[in-house]
């Protein structure tokens, strides 16, 4: 049905801008929302290569909007945040010039197996993302946090579904801030490794281009109101909606 449809169709453009708005709120807040539109890509009739490229453009303005609205009210350590950017963006080139030359085949196999052990990571020691733990955020950054966000990029490169989750699990347990302070260096590192993968994904022709445009249009918006949520409701709200996302994602 999806695929018969014309992208500029009201009901197509409509499908599209909701998905986007809900990408763009469930990433804010959690992570892995972008499952959303790489499914309805994937519906649409797009390839799982082009779909994995597409869903980028949307990432890139959500959080721009996001990252903005947390630094705006201060919850944004912007200085920690560039530095654990670093090696997510050198993963990021890398994860991405994977993605393009990986068979069709081993990718859908590798989501698969993605989904199934993503649910963990919010059981993880829960008191623990509540509160900000100060003798980690003051640590500098050693080579297994190196390691460890070098990791992340390189899969946020290769799939970025999923990715929300991952950081905030890092940024958590092993950089030492609550959710909402989590949540927006999730943001940065994101906004700042993006382009990057982005740009190879654009080079080896892997972006549709109007179904990912009108898609952003929601993303965008999603991503100021869910910016907006975690930053009034707080680091319980942000955790029961990660622990709901995950278990819907998974």
């Amino acid at each position: 049905f999806f695929s018969d449809l014309p992208v500029w169709s009201w009901q197509m453009i409509t499908l599209l801008v909701i998905a986007g708005f809900l990408v763009g709120f469930i990433n804010t807040i959690a992570g892995s929302g972008t499952v959303i539109t790489y499914s309805l890509f994937m519906m649409m009739g797009l390839p799982a290569g082009i779909a994995n490229g597409t869903i980028r453009l949307g990432v890139v303005l959500q959080t721009l909007v996001a990252g903005l609205n947390f630094r705006r009210n201060n919850f944004l350590d912007l200085k920690k945040g560039m530095k654990l950017a670093v090696p997510a963006v050198i993963g990021s080139v890398l994860g991405a010039q994977i993605a393009v030359s990986i068979n069709e085949e081993a990718f859908r196999t590798i989501l698969a197996l993605v989904l199934i052990i993503m649910l963990i990571f919010i059981f993880l020691e829960p008191k623990r993302w509540l509160k900000d733990q100060m003798h980690l955020i003051e640590k500098k950054p050693d080579a297994v946090q190196i390691l460890i966000f070098l990791g992340i990029g390189l899969y946020g490169g290769f799939i970025h579904i999923g990715v929300g989750i991952l950081l905030l699990s890092a940024i958590v347990l092993n950089a030492g801030y609550n959710l909402v302070k989590a949540n927006a260096i999730k943001i940065l590192i994101v906004f700042l490794y993006s382009p990057f993968a982005l740009a190879v994904f654009m080079i080896n022709g892997h972006i549709d281009y109007e179904a990912g445009l009108i898609a952003a249009a929601g993303n965008i918006v999603g991503g100021l109101v869910g910016s907006n949520l975690a930053i009034h409701k707080g680091n319980n709200f942000v955790r029961w909606v990660l622990m709901v996302g995950i278990l819907l994602f998974a």
